[in-house]
């Protein structure tokens, strides 16, 4: 999947219809694909799961900026988590 595609899907995600934040949206899944990396997580862009999960990051990023909430959302911290087990188990993160 290209970045294009995960901007599209981060698009829908946050129902966004116009171009006017693109730029920023980018940023913000390079910043989402970084924090998951840091997590212990190997991002395979060809892999529809890890998209997802790079998806629902930014998506976080864009909405934390306007809630008084910072914690992250469950269900993102349990995708997390997730992945990172499977490339444990599988030894999917090369180690």
């Amino acid at each position: 999947m290209t970045i294009s595609e995960i901007l599209t899907m981060t698009k829908n995600d946050l129902q966004i219809a116009g171009d006017t934040f693109d730029e920023y949206l980018l940023n913000l899944i390079a910043v989402a694909q970084s924090a998951i990396e840091r997590e212990g997580v190997v991002i395979e862009l060809d892999s529809m799961e890890d998209c997802g999960l790079v998806v629902m990051y930014a998506s976080y990023l864009y909405r934390k900026r306007a809630s008084s909430d910072p914690v992250m959302p469950r269900h993102l911290r349990y995708a997390l988590n997730n992945r990172l087990f499977s490339q444990k188990t599988k030894g999917g993160d090369g180690s």
